[in-house]
């Protein structure tokens, strides 16, 4: 028995079953094509096809057209192990996918009918071979599957299996990771957030992260409280991750911006022993409380200034990661930071009095920070300033911070 018989058995047999449900006993147009397309070869199959969309007495009926793109998924599925060159069949299937997701837009396809063609699209995403295919059956999937929550269940259950699979160092089909992605971004469920992290921090092309942190932006739910999660209970790694889409993200609020830089901040600072990624944790949440003026970072501000300035004097960091430390105090502190600051200051003064030695990128940044704190405790060592060699925009810098304290 050759293939060819096989396969018209098999279509035979299929359409018995279609037309035996009653589905199409009240629309002879729609038995009509189903006929024609079972008894035609794969290029007939797509001429037929053609002519459907553009048949407006199909189009036009509530469950008819999505009947016969329906049937042309389940062909195609189930036979197209049997055919060598799948151009015809990649053909019949993007043309039932486009008719099925006009059909849904039209709402043509009720409640009852999506079961059947979900479980087809399913099917066909799982197994057909070709990856365009494939990807375009799962945004298909995303479209007319919107809220089921099993569908949105198996796609982020079978990304969770990619992402294993790529972890492990087996290649997976980037196209089709993708095209999840995409199907995941239209479902909208919060539920996706875990999966889409783990392709983050996978190691995937950045192309294929960047697709996964813009699905999280725009996925609606609670982001800033999955991104607290992370930050506060994962590995170094994924804190970073975490905390690079706390960053880039122009949907997090200022608040929440703030509380996500304060929990980055707090957890760099409790580590043990030097970690690349907590490192470059540290000093971003530092620049972004600094920008954010978030005052509750005090006292985590302090304790990272203390830190600093011992690296810098060991030369372990750079002069600009000190300037950063002392600006964060003058953006998020009160007076006990103005006190850590004074005493530097204090410092500073006695040294270019006796040595005549400073450093103006320093010691300008303490003037500054103490200035925008305001705490009059600092009168005294920014009134002196003007008693000593120090250079005229610093001198300038202590008279416009001794205008600004409080009294």
């Amino acid at each position: 028995m050759n293939k060819i018989i096989m396969i018209k058995r098999v279509i035979c047999v299929t359409l018995f079953i279609f037309l035996s449900s009653g589905a199409f006993c009240e629309s002879p147009v729609m038995q009509a094509y189903l006929e024609r397309f079972v008894r035609a070869d794969l290029f007939g199959k797509v001429d037929i096809l053609h002519e459907a969309s553009r048949n407006y007495e199909l189009n036009s009926q509530t469950g008819y057209a999505h009947s016969l793109y329906e049937y042309a998924l389940q062909f195609v599925a189930d036979n197209y192990a049997q055919i060598d060159d799948l151009c015809d069949m990649n053909t019949i299937a993007g043309l039932s996918i486009n008719g099925l997701i006009n059909e849904k837009n039209a709402n043509h396809i009720t409640d009852s009918d999506i079961y059947g063609i979900l479980n087809v699209l399913w099917k066909l995403f799982l197994s057909y071979p070709d990856s365009k295919t494939r990807a375009d059956t799962v945004i298909a999937l995303s479209i007319i599957g919107k809220g089921n929550a099993s569908l949105i269940n198996n796609i982020n259950n079978f990304l969770t299996e990619q992402n294993a699979l790529f972890r492990s160092g087996e290649a997976v089909d980037y196209l089709v990771v993708s095209a999840c992605i995409s199907a995941l971004m239209e479902l909208g469920s919060s539920s996706s957030y875990p999966v889409l992290f783990s392709i983050i921090t996978s190691g995937y092309p950045e192309v294929i992260s960047s697709e996964s942190y813009g699905a999280l932006e725009i996925i609606p739910g609670a982001l800033q409280q999955f991104l607290l999660n992370v930050i506060e209970n994962n590995p170094p790694d994924e804190k970073y991750a975490a905390f690079r889409a706390v960053m880039n993200s122009q949907r997090l609020t200022i608040p929440e911006r703030g509380q996500l830089a304060e929990a980055a901040l707090a957890q760099s600072l409790l580590a043990s022993e030097e970690n690349v990624d907590l490192s470059v944790i540290r000093y971003a949440s530092v620049v972004m409380l600094t920008g954010l003026r978030w005052t509750r970072a005090n006292n985590l501000a302090i304790r990272h200034y203390y830190q600093v300035q011992a690296d810098y004097q060991h030369e372990i960091i750079p002069k600009e990661r000190f300037l950063e430390a002392i600006a964060c105090l003058g953006a998020v502190g009160n007076s006990d930071a103005a006190l850590v600051l004074c005493l530097q200051l204090g410092l500073i003064n006695i040294r270019t009095e006796t040595q005549g030695v400073f450093d103006a990128d320093i010691t300008l940044a303490i003037v500054k920070s103490l200035g925008l704190i305001g705490d009059n405790a600092a009168f005294n060592h920014l009134s002196y300033i003007t008693n000593l060699p120090y250079t005229d925009e610093i001198i300038a810098q202590a008279r416009e911070a001794v205008n600004r304290l409080k009294w």
